[in-house]
Formats: C-alpha cells, structure tokens, sequence
C-alpha cells in the first residue's frame, strides 16, 4: 500500500481505540488508565502498519522492538494504576477545566487527554510507519546501531522501573529519595530509557532511507515532551513538594542522561 493509505488506515485505527476508551473512561470518571495505552496503542500501530506493508527486515525488527518496549511499558502502567487508582495530574486537570471552563468530564477528557494523547501518538510512532514503507532487503551498520541502542534504552527503563517499584515496597522508605542503582546516575532512567528507544527506532528507519529519515521528528517531540513538558517537570515538580531530601538529590544527580553523581559540600 502507499504511505499515505497506510498512516490513514493506522490514523483512524488508533482514532476509534481513543475514542472506545473514551467511552470507558466516562463510565469510570478517571481516564488515568490512558497511560498505558501510549505504549500498547504504538504497538497496535506498529503491528497494523507490519501487515500492510508486507514486511521485510526493518519492518521485522520495527515491530518486534516497538513491540518489547511498548507491551512492557503498557502492562506496567496499567498494574500501576490499579495499584494506586487515580492519577492525582488527572483529577486535577478535570477539576481545574470544570472551575475554569465549565465544562463536564466528558468533554475536558475528551479535549485535553485523548485527543490530545491520540496526536502526540500518532506523531512519536512515526518511525516505526515511515521505516516500513520501503528499503534494502537486508539491514545496514545504522539499522544495528538503532537496534543495540533501542534494546539498551528497553533495558534501562526496565531495570530503573523494577528499582523504583522494589523501593517503594518497603514502609521504611516512605517520603525517602531513591538514588541507588540507575537512579545514582540519573533521575529520570525511565525517560532516558524511552528516548533511547525512540532515537534506536528511528535510526533503523532511517536506515531505510530518505522517507523514513523524515521521521525524526517522532523522536524529537517525544524527547521534547520528556524532558521539557510532561517528562521531567511535572514529576519534579511533584518531588519537591513531597520530599524535603529531594534538593540535595537534585543538586548532586543528573536530570536526564546518566553521569557520575557531584559532589556537593
């Protein structure tokens, strides 16, 4: 199929599953279940845009990558919420659309979580698309290099997401600052590990050739959205309010790519 039929049938694909939990998510009264679907969703894309392309080896390797990392991801999210219910970011944007615009819980929802959700998707999964519309038969030096560095980035996200979740089983460690393991080098080896997967993804599309080296812009939003606007400052923000040790973490750890820890006097 050509490209453009393939992003449309993958756009209105991923369109009714936004709107489908939607729909759960009105009946709840709480869409935070949503973040588990940024990772599942990209590999419903990944598997669609797989069987219409008729595969091949950057196809293959596209999906199966796209589909470690977002099937982990999305089953760890959705444990999390069920875990701790509510995500108190959601509960206040509802409230805070209610006072401020007035409108219901549907509407706000639908405006500022899935629809927006649904976009930035779209957009970040673009090198698993445009990397399996065409290329060479056989995979080059950059389409290794993409995979050892996505594999590296599932990784580490896997392995800082296991620290976190051993961590705050145990009572002791309440209101406490994690800075072992992954977490001594940077504070945020979740985001890391996702970037590291994207920009890995994007270089075996890019390995495809020019169409699917345009879709460096997937990457690049999510890193901006990483480490500029959901990312990064939202949970720091948060960090600071809940734990007074957090400062000293900060000042000594690095915020986003992994380093030897400061020293601070």
């Amino acid at each position: 199929m050509e490209i453009g039929a393939v992003l449309a049938v993958n756009a209105g694909l991923s369109a009714v599953c936004f709107l489908v939990l939607w729909r759960v998510a009105v009946a709840l009264k709480d869409p935070s279940f949503i973040d588990s679907w940024w990772g599942a969703g990209m590999v419903v894309i990944a598997v669609s845009t797989y069987l219409q392309s008729g595969g091949g080896a950057h196809a293959v390797l596209l999906t199966l990558l796209c589909a470690a990392w977002g099937l982990r991801l999305g089953v760890y999210l959705f444990w999390r919420w069920r875990q701790h219910g509510a995500d108190r970011r959601y509960t206040r944007m509802m409230a805070d659309a209610k006072e401020q615009k007035g409108w219901d819980f549907a509407t706000a929802s639908l405006i500022y979580v899935f629809s927006l959700q649904a976009l930035l998707q779209f957009i970040v999964c673009l090198p698993v698309q445009l990397g399996q519309s065409s290329g060479p038969a056989s995979l080059g030096p950059l389409a290794w290099a993409g995979a050892a560095l996505a594999v590296t980035g599932i990784l580490f996200e896997t392995i800082g997401d296991a620290q976190l979740v051993r961590f705050k089983a145990h009572p002791d460690n309440a209101g406490k600052v994690l800075d072992t393991g992954l977490w001594r080098y940077t504070r945020h080896p979740n985001y890391f590990g996702d970037a590291c997967t994207w920009w890995g993804l994007y270089l075996i599309a890019a390995d495809t050739g020019l169409l699917g080296a345009l879709s460096i812009v997937g990457p690049a939003l999510l890193t901006f959205l990483l480490t500029r606007w959901s990312g990064v400052p939202t949970t720091e923000g948060s960090m600071r309010r809940k734990k007074p040790d957090y400062a000293d973490y900060v000042a000594r750890t690095s915020s986003f790519i992994p380093m030897p820890p400061k020293r601070v006097s």
